[in-house]
């Protein structure tokens, strides 16, 4: 079906028709054009307007990550709301609205939980080793939790937004959205109380059809702003490896450059090490010309000037003549006492 949002369309779904004028709820005077047939006729205009604040608050919020969740209980509305979350990837509740499923979200995740569990034992077949009766009242556990919370077990935090259909006949998803100060978008006829709704789309909530074109452009919303939202995401991932790979690619050249930087250290380290060893070598060539060194007596520095030595010689023979002369007179003296 077509999202684009014209009178002409509106009027031929009935969405102007109102409930009998005897139900009327005083406050959705604003948005009532006239009475005809006993029969409340809502302004358009003011639905046209409703639609498009809506699609643009829907639009702009899941383009930020946020979810909406789709809510409508009502017979004529269940079927609907079901297939178009489904179509948008949105979260719904049509079946029962549980209470505390917003207030008590902690609660109602841990029921999901169980779901995963039960689903988990089916899988592997490990619920065959039950009793009959056991495997029975697990099938059964597992239906009741997939009809109430079946729609909402994707949502992983409370919703930023609640769509809602009648906020007369879910009037407990209004309070507890209300007490959580999350935004509630509704379609709202004669006979129901607007001042709990933040962005008010009179219509009929009665009708098959009503219902379909209003719900349409909403959930249309929410998907190209998932969409959009999924874009963004994926531009960013692209962005962040392109980042990590200039990164990788900067330390991978400052990694060659500190080797590069290293190695030349190393080879001018070398050559200049090279060079000492030529220079010494140059100069032990040049101080001995004939590649001969005269040997360097024992006891004798190699620095010691010639005939030093010779001199050093003759000094210590007197010593020592004179150190064996009193050795030679003691043993004469003892010679001549005998």
């Amino acid at each position: 079906m077509s999202t684009d949002i014209t009178l002409s369309r509106l009027i031929e779904a009935g969405v102007h028709f109102g409930h009998r004028a005897s139900r009327w709820n005083p406050r959705m005077a604003p948005y009532i054009y006239g009475k005809r047939n006993l029969i409340h006729i809502i302004d358009l205009r003011q639905t046209l307007r409703g639609l498009i604040r809506a699609t643009a608050f829907l639009q702009k919020l899941c383009e930020q990550g946020g979810e909406a969740l789709f809510v409508g209980t009502k017979r004529q509305a269940r079927e609907i709301v079901r297939e178009l979350a489904l179509a948008a990837g949105a979260p719904y509740v049509c079946e029962r609205w549980l209470g505390g499923t917003l207030t008590n979200f902690r609660t109602v995740m841990s029921r999901l939980k169980r779901l995963e569990e039960l689903e988990a034992l089916e899988q592997t077949g490990e619920i065959e080793q039950y009793s009959k009766k056991m495997v029975s009242s697990l099938r059964r556990e597992k239906r009741k939790i997939l009809r109430n919370l079946g729609g909402i077990r994707t949502l992983r935090k409370l919703p930023d937004a609640v769509v809602v259909v009648d906020p007369r006949t879910e009037y407990n998803c209004v309070r507890e959205a209300k007490k959580l100060s999350i935004p509630v978008v509704a379609v709202v006829d004669t006979d129901s109380d607007p001042s709990d709704v933040d962005i008010v789309i009179p219509g009929n909530d009665d009708a098959f059809r009503a219902i379909r074109v209003i719900l349409t452009p909403l959930a249309a919303a929410v998907k190209r702003g998932k969409d959009r939202h999924a874009e963004v995401l994926a531009e960013q991932r692209r962005l962040e490896e392109e980042r990590r790979r200039r990164e990788a690619e900067r330390q991978e050249a400052l990694r060659k450059a500190r080797e590069a930087a290293l190695a030349e250290k190393r080879r001018e380290k070398e050559e200049r090490e090279a060079a000492a060893a030529a220079a010494d070598t140059a100069i032990g060539a040049a101080a001995d010309p004939e590649g001969e060194s005269a040997p360097v007596p024992v006891g004798e520095s190699a620095t010691a000037e010639p005939g030093e030595g010779e001199a050093q010689t003759e000094a210590a023979a007197p010593r020592a003549k004179g150190k064996k002369e009193p050795a030679a007179a003691a043993g004469a003296s003892g010679e001549s006492k005998e």
